[in-house]
């Protein structure tokens, strides 16, 4: 009788001092008459929701192939007046240089053709896929020798990797389009670079140096059939003025006190000469794109290159000289030619 009253006690001690699970916690009844909350919004739909509503004065302009059927344009380069010659090299100042160079006059440095006698008269682009289903824009100069090339392009026609220099440069003014939506008065720059500063070395002193890249839309109109026509209107401008250190050839005989030949000459330690050296660009044109058919109605432009002093030909990355610029379309591409194999 003892032990089941004595094992009764320790029960209820037992049960008395059971603690309940540390953080365990009971749900809230809700109230009578309150509706079950609503369930979370579903990621995506909420990223929409978000989203500003599309602005309907701006498009988005695109290139487009049809049925991924390739394009292809003919950009037609129609020179005004004869080509620019190279700068030549300033004469060699000789005064108080007594009879040096009669007898045996230095040779002349030699040059290379100035780019604009061999440059081509026009380029075709070509727009298809790639194998990874991307854009590739084929670029084929004109003339039997001229290698066809080609880089890889996004869809607003951005040069994302190969072309390099002239051929990347027209590719650009005539293939790129805005990254965003664009509206009238809206502008925009290109990835151009009309005058390169790494060709010109350390002889050439920069001094000053201005840069104009501007497209604007000016225009957006309606047409038949859901059709907008986007008039874009092109200004672009580099220019470069500085000087360059002309080079001195050595001696032909060493110096001497009372020489007649060489007296009054230059000492060997003297600072080279400097000319002054000077470039400019101006690129202008005008176009319509078709925004809902991916493509152009027409584009014309020109560029105006222009060296002056001892500028370097190479230097400039267009066409030198006045130049006239038409891309005409061409109803069907090309054969894609094989690949040249460089020159060693």
């Amino acid at each position: 009788m003892m032990r089941s009253l004595f094992g009764l006690v320790v029960a209820l001690s037992l049960s008395a001092c059971k603690e309940e699970p540390r953080g365990q916690l009971e749900p809230i009844p809700r109230p009578p008459g309150m509706k079950d909350a609503p369930p979370p919004p579903d990621a995506k739909a909420a990223a929409q929701a978000a989203a500003p509503a599309a602005d309907p004065s701006k498009v988005t302009l695109r290139w487009k192939l049809a049925g991924n059927a390739p394009v292809a344009y003919r950009l037609t380069l129609d020179r005004q007046g004869s080509a620019p010659a190279a700068p030549a090299e300033p004469a060699e100042d000789t005064k108080g240089k007594k009879g040096k160079g009669k007898d045996k006059p230095e040779p002349k440095e030699e040059r290379a053709p100035a780019p604009a006698s061999t440059f081509p008269g026009s380029f075709t682009y070509v727009v298809e896929r790639s194998d990874s289903g991307g854009y590739r824009l084929r670029v084929i100069p004109e003339g039997n020798n001229a290698a066809e090339d080609s880089g890889s392009m996004s869809e607003r026609g951005f040069v994302l990797d190969g072309l390099q220099g002239i051929t990347r440069n027209t590719a650009s003014l005539v293939m790129e389009l805005p990254m965003a939506a664009v509206g009238p008065k809206d502008t925009w720059a290109l990835a151009t670079e009309l005058l390169t500063h790494d060709s010109l070395g350390p002889a050439f002193a920069m001094g000053k140096s201005e840069r104009r890249n501007r497209v604007t839309l000016t225009a957006l109109t309606a047409e038949d059939g859901g059709e907008q026509v986007a008039t874009l209107e092109y200004d672009l401008a580099e220019q470069l003025n500085g000087k360059m250190t002309q080079r001195r050839p050595p001696p032909a005989v060493p110096a001497h006190a009372g020489d007649p030949d060489t007296e009054g000459a230059a000492p060997e330690d003297a600072a080279p000469p400097t000319v002054p050296a000077s470039a400019e660009v101006r690129i202008t044109g005008k176009g319509q794109f078709l925004v809902k058919a991916g493509r152009w109605r027409s584009w014309e432009g020109s560029i105006a290159a222009t060296t002056s002093g001892a500028f370097p030909a190479n230097a400039l990355q267009v066409p030198p000289g006045t130049v006239k610029l038409k891309l005409t379309a061409l109803e069907s591409p090309p054969a894609s030619a094989p690949t040249a194999k460089p020159q060693q």
